[in-house]
C-alpha cells in the first residue's frame, strides 16, 4: 500500500475557496500526498499567492491559481477548463467554497437567496457537471464540504441551512449519476473555525462547544484528513456524508 507521501502522486485536484482557513488546510494535506493543485479563490489574492509560493517551494510548479467569482455561473466551466489546460487532467474536485451569514425569517431577500444558494449549491452542481467528463476518464472523485446543519437547521440561518441540505442531496444524486466511474461524497463539519465576521460571541461559542461530545473545537486539518480519506483511501465508498463534528450532531 502506498504511503501518504505517494498516494496522490500524479493526481490533479481542483479545490474551491482554497486560499485560507479550511480550504488551505485541505490544499496542504493533499499536496503533501503528492497531488498537483488548482487553487480557486475569489478575493483572497494575497493569501492565495502566499499558499502557492509555500507549496511550490516544496515541489516546483505543482500549484496553480484560478481567480473566479462562483456566482458567475457562466464562468464555472472555465474554472475546470483552465485546470485541465494547465495540468492536462483532473482527478478530484473539492467543493469547499462557502458563504455563511444569518437570514432570519422576515428579513430574507432575493439577494440572500442568490448568494447563499449560488455559492453553496449552484456552483458545486455546475462545477461537477463541467468536471464530470474528465473525472470519468481518470476514475476520479468529488468531495463536497457540507455542514451538520444540512440535517439539523441552524436557527436564523434559513437559506444557508437549505443550501447545505441541497448540497447533501446533490452529493447523493451525483453519486448515482456518475457511478461507477466517479465517486461522490461529502464531509459535514461541526465547529472547526468561527466565522470571520464576529457573529459568534464568547457565550455563543462556549454554548456550541458544550454541545460537542468531545468538548472542544476541531481543527481545519480534521476536515482535510476526511477529504484525503475520500479521495485517496475510500475506493468502495460513494454517496456518503461523514460528520466531522466532535459528536455535536448526536447532541443537537
Amino acid at each position: 500500500m502506498a504511503n501518504m507521501a505517494q498516494a496522490l502522486d500524479g493526481k490533479v485536484v481542483l479545490i474551491t475557496g482554497a486560499a485560507k482557513r479550511v480550504g488551505a488546510a485541505i490544499a496542504r494535506r493533499l499536496h503533501a500526498a503528492g497531488a498537483r493543485l488548482a487553487l480557486h479563490y475569489r478575493a483572497s489574492e494575497r493569501e492565495a499567492q502566499a499558499l502557492q509560493s509555500e507549496l511550490n517551494a516544496v515541489r516546483d510548479d505543482s500549484v496553480a491559481l484560478i481567480q473566479a467569482d462562483l456566482l458567475d455561473a457562466a464562468g464555472l466551466p472555465e474554472i475546470v477548463k483552465n485546470t485541465v489546460a494547465r495540468f492536462e487532467r483532473l482527478d478530484a474536485l473539492v467543493n469547499n467554497a462557502s458563504t455563511f451569514y444569518p437570514t432570519p425569517l422576515g428579513e430574507i431577500t432575493l439577494r440572500h437567496w442568490d448568494e447563499l444558494l449560488g455559492t453553496n449549491l449552484k456552483a458545486p452542481l455546475f462545477l461537477a457537471q463541467a468536471a464530470a467528463p474528465h473525472l470519468r476518464r481518470s476514475g476520479g472523485s468529488i468531495v463536497n464540504i457540507a455542514d451538520i446543519h444540512a440535517e439539523r437547521p441552524l436557527k436564523s440561518y434559513v437559506i444557508y441551512s437549505i443550501a447545505k441540505a441541497g448540497l447533501v442531496g446533490l452529493t447523493r444524486s451525483l453519486a448515482r449519476e456518475l457511478g461507477p466511474e466517479v465517486r461522490v461524497n461529502a464531509v459535514a463539519p461541526g465547529p472547526i473555525m468561527w466565522p470571520e465576521d464576529g457573529s459568534f460571541d464568547e457565550v455563543s461559542r462556549q454554548r456550541v462547544i458544550s454541545y460537542t461530545l468531545l468538548k472542544r473545537m476541531g481543527e481545519p486539518d480534521d476536515i482535510a484528513r476526511a477529504v484525503y480519506y475520500f479521495i485517496a483511501e475510500a475506493p468502495y465508498v460513494t454517496g456518503q456524508v461523514l460528520s466531522v463534528d466532535g459528536g455535536r450532531s448526536v447532541h443537537l
